[in-house]
């Protein structure tokens, strides 16, 4: 082992005439400064997109808290956002996923099923799961948690056959040690609006697949606004590993809603 090693040192290394390399360089630096103009870019689309949301409000640079109402499956609906996380705010791909499952109950039956919901947020379509008669388990980040709990507990108690459960869940990490498969199957997986400006995307889809694995029967049912190029590059990724079906699509609201389940 020694001598391969020796060996190997030995060998001549060949260097790169010092223009070329001067040349890579400078292509490197501009590669690396168009991608953070680009994220920088694409910060700010979802920071324009957070504001209006909550433009009735007088946004501060530090902190600031509104209340959205909705009526979904009989009931008024009081949810509590801030201003200080993404994850605590409601996004159309949220309500878009609600009226779909309040509409079509038949379709996807909803009634004593089992169902994670990843990346809950504000807990809307988690409270919404649960008024359809689900027993739900809602996750998201340990810091959105709070606000998370909050409102499913002053929409769903008194009104659910099941109360709402809240656990903590990143993306892609610690999967089968706090969520190992042979104790956790849902019937189904609900992620609305989970596709965004972010560096987890491979996490993500590590997420869905640890939840909706060949032969688990799981269905994904998937809703995301499309705002950048990057979503449809993972919308290709998300169909190479599960036999994805297009539920509905909101052209004007550039929102698509998705089912799926695990290719064998």
């Amino acid at each position: 082992m020694l001598m391969e090693r020796s060996s190997a040192l030995s060998q001549p290394v060949r260097q790169k005439p010092p223009g070329k390399k001067r040349e890579e360089d400078d292509k490197k630096e501009v590669e690396e400064e168009g991608t953070a103009i680009k994220a920088l870019t694409d910060q700010r689309v979802m920071t324009k997109e957070a504001l209006s949301r909550r433009n009735i409000w007088e946004p501060s640079v530090y902190y600031a808290r509104g209340n959205e109402s909705f009526h979904f499956a009989g009931h008024d609906i009081s949810i509590r956002e801030s201003m200080d996380t993404y994850g605590a705010l409601i996004w159309p791909g949220a309500t878009a996923l609600c009226q779909f499952l309040e509409n079509n109950q038949q379709q996807v039956n909803l009634m004593d099923k089992a169902v994670l919901e990843i990346g809950a947020g504000t807990g809307l379509v988690s409270i919404v799961a649960s008024l359809l008669g689900a027993w739900v388990t809602a996750t998201d980040l340990p810091d959105i948690l709070s606000n998370l709990t909050f409102n499913l507990l002053r929409n769903t108690r008194g009104r659910c056959r099941y109360t709402p459960q809240v656990a903590a869940l990143s993306w892609g990490k610690d999967l089968d040690r706090d969520f190992p498969y042979a104790s956790y199957h849902y019937d189904f997986v609900l992620a609305a609006d989970v596709v965004y400006h972010h560096d987890c995307l491979e996490e993500l889809l590590k997420t869905m697949r640890h939840f909706c694995r060949p032969g688990s029967q799981t269905t994904l049912l998937w809703a995301n606004k499309i705002r950048f190029q990057s979503d449809l590059r993972f919308t290709e990724c998300f169909k190479s590993h599960f036999n994805a079906t297009l539920l509905t699509e909101l052209p004007q609201q550039e929102i698509r809603i998705y089912k799926a389940t695990a290719k064998e």
